[in-house]
């Protein structure tokens, strides 16, 4: 079977990430974020609602997930080999939120799940685990989170269109001898788009290579099913999922992070330390986790897989879809506005849009948003400044270079049909002055 025969089509590949939810869980109220309510001075002193539009950054804490907190922090304590009451409980707590949070994503049963500070520790947790001579294959297109720990890594240019991925993933992975590592994102942080994470995650084991998605972007927007999509590794934030705790996550096989070297060295981490050796723990869950670790973070992060799973998916999705598409309808109605795309505006795509407006800079554009409209959006490039530049058609820029950089809207929980129209409204004036 080739390459581009595995690939079926967008609409299959959106289908293959996201399980729906039952009839019974789509009539659950959506949860409210803390900060719905926060008003910001604009130009003349004035206070408005702020429209944040910048879920993609760090997304506000859920309702549920403060309370979680909240109720954890009476008895706070440390975790691990403590016998006092408040120890065994905050343990208890801290493992119950790692089988939370596997449960989340769809792990096999026994899938490691390594705590980590965010998506970017995850990966590069990961990429200190590697067996000795492993080489990574990574598109360009990547966030730099991905793109840049690997010590052995073969880069390919952004495809054309999703099938050529697949194809230039199967040809630069039979081209490698020894261990080797497919790196890809489920959805991009730059446009939103979805990635055939399943057919990539095929030709990845055909060749006897393992599979890393960076679902950072999707997990808050799609459920995720780390099984049946057989994938090896899954990397994600909580900042991004509604759980700004400081925690992140890499959920996946145990054998490569059982072999490896301790992320950290430390208390925890340690099964024995004797004059002449150390003897690690063999378990990759202690094992790189050394130190007391952010409980509190981990317990906001379970409570954030809770609540998005007790809402229920469909809902949720047809919310953003709606947001999304009025979203991106209203700016394609302004002359001078243009979205920015790998893959066309059909492609499936999660509650982000990146623009540029014709005869302002990107930061000039997030400036007055924010200024004269109470409009929080991001300038730049994302951490992603090869596929920003590509999809610019600019060869060279550096962070500081503004002209090589993109205005993005995102969307998420909290967002309402005012702050996409109020977005949309704001642009038409600001083109109207030039």
């Amino acid at each position: 079977m080739s390459a581009l025969t595995i690939f079926t089509s967008a609409a299959t590949t959106a289908a293959a990430v996201t399980v729906p939810a039952t009839r019974a869980s789509e009539d659950r109220r959506i949860p409210a974020v803390l900060g719905s309510d926060l008003e910001v001075p604009v130009k003349g002193g004035r206070l408005v609602p702020y429209a944040n539009l910048d879920y993609a950054a760090s997304a506000p804490c859920l309702e549920p997930v403060s309370a979680a907190v909240a109720a954890a922090l009476p008895a706070y304590s440390s975790v691990h080999r403590g016998a006092g009451y408040a120890s065994q409980l905050t343990t208890a707590r801290y493992e119950q939120a790692r089988h939370t949070v596997r449960a989340f994503v769809g792990a096999r049963p026994d899938d490691s799940v390594v705590f980590t500070r965010n998506t970017t520790d995850a990966t590069n947790l990961l990429a200190r685990s590697l067996p000795e001579g492993t080489t990574a294959v990574v598109f360009d297109t990547e966030h730099h989170a991905s793109l840049l720990p690997w010590a052995d890594a073969v880069r390919l240019a952004p495809p054309a269109f999703p099938g050529e991925a697949v194809r230039a993933a199967d040809e630069a992975l039979a081209g490698i001898d020894g261990p080797k590592l497919l790196v890809v994102t489920a959805a991009s942080n730059v446009t939103g788009e979805l990635w055939p994470i399943a057919a990539l995650a095929h030709i990845a084991h055909r060749h006897g290579a393992r599979i890393l998605v960076d679902a950072a972007q999707l997990v808050p927007h799609r459920r995720l099913n780390l099984t049946a999509l057989d994938l090896d590794y899954v990397v994600f934030s909580g900042h991004k999922l509604y759980a700004p705790f400081g925690t992140g996550a890499l959920i996946g096989r145990t054998d490569w992070l059982a072999a490896a070297e301790p992320y950290l060295r430390g208390g925890g981490a340690v099964k024995a330390v004797n004059d002449d050796e150390t003897e690690w723990h063999v378990d990759p869950e202690a094992r790189h986790e050394a130190g007391t670790p952010n409980v509190l973070g981990a317990i906001a992060l379970a409570a954030a897989c809770d609540a998005l799973n007790a809402t229920g998916w469909s809902a949720l999705l047809r919310e953003e879809e709606r947001l999304i598409g009025r979203l991106r309808a209203g700016l394609a109605a302004i002359e001078g506005v243009h979205e920015l795309s790998l893959w066309g505006p059909d492609h499936p795509r999660v509650g982000i849009v990146s623009f540029v407006v014709d005869g302002f800079t990107a930061r000039e554009v997030a400036e007055v948003l924010s200024g004269e409209y109470g409009i929080g959006v991001r300038d730049g490039k994302f951490c992603a400044h090869p596929f920003v530049r590509h999809l610019l058609g600019a060869k060279d820029g550096g962070c500081d270079d503004v002209t090589a950089s993109a205005v993005r809207a995102s969307i998420g929980i909290g967002t309402t049909e005012e702050h996409v129209d109020r977005l949309v409204a704001a642009l038409r004036d600001l083109l109207n002055r030039a």
